[in-house]
């Protein structure tokens, strides 16, 4: 299968991103992995996408275009993928339908996560991760720490990343509203998309998922 994965900043992208290709057997190919590995084993477009971030600029979209197509190109990737942060405006959409039409083949389904806007705030802005280790994370109403502002695990300070702070967050999502979210309605016109609701336990959201897209496994 071919599926494009689009939702809201905190909607749980990269979880069940990597729960549905584990499940389907696809790669999960998302925007953040492709600049990482470009630019640490510094290819020619790894080098151009460090220049920009390095500058404080955006990465230009024939930058990531080219990325994913390289991606996609890749042996492990011919029978499918799950593509999570590309594409993320309509420009990289219809790119993306000329890389797959020259391929010969198609997208299978868009899945749209469909969260809340004040939930998305609440489960962004409720985090917190440990100055010593930020790899211990906390959240103020789903996994709170035994003692306020402390970390269960090493003692050490709990604090908020300005990237959480409501103000960043509602930033955000008006970014994707501007941004990313006319794909959804770009590829409804091709009647790709299955939207489902992003709340509740991961097994459950992930469970909702996979029998969404069972219709696209079939055709």
């Amino acid at each position: 299968m071919r599926i494009v994965l689009v939702g809201p900043p905190g909607a749980g992208k990269g979880t069940q991103a990597a729960y549905l290709a584990q499940n389907l057997s696809i790669p999960h190919i998302s925007t953040g992995d492709l600049f990482r590995a470009n630019m640490s084993q510094g290819t020619d477009l790894g080098k151009q996408a460090r220049a920009y971030i390095d500058a404080g600029q955006l990465v230009p979209d024939e930058v990531t275009i080219g990325m994913a197509k390289d991606r996609m190109s890749q042996s492990d990737a011919v029978n499918g993928f799950l593509l999570d942060g590309f594409p993320r405006n309509v420009g990289q959409a219809e790119a993306l339908d000329v890389m797959l039409k020259d391929e010969g083949v198609k997208l299978d389904a868009v899945l749209d996560l469909e969260v809340p806007e004040d939930e998305v705030v609440k489960r962004i802005a409720g985090r917190r991760v440990c100055r010593k280790d930020s790899s211990h994370v906390f959240h103020l109403s789903y996994s709170p720490p035994k003692t306020e502002g402390v970390c269960d695990v090493c003692g050490g300070e709990l604090y908020q990343r300005h990237d959480d702070s409501e103000e960043t967050v509602r930033t955000r999502l008006e970014v994707y509203h501007t941004q990313t979210e006319p794909i959804i309605d770009y590829y409804r016109a091709q009647d790709l998309v299955v939207t489902i609701s992003a709340l509740g336990e991961v097994a459950d959201v992930t469970a909702r998922a996979m029998d969404a897209l069972k219709p696209a496994d079939k055709g």
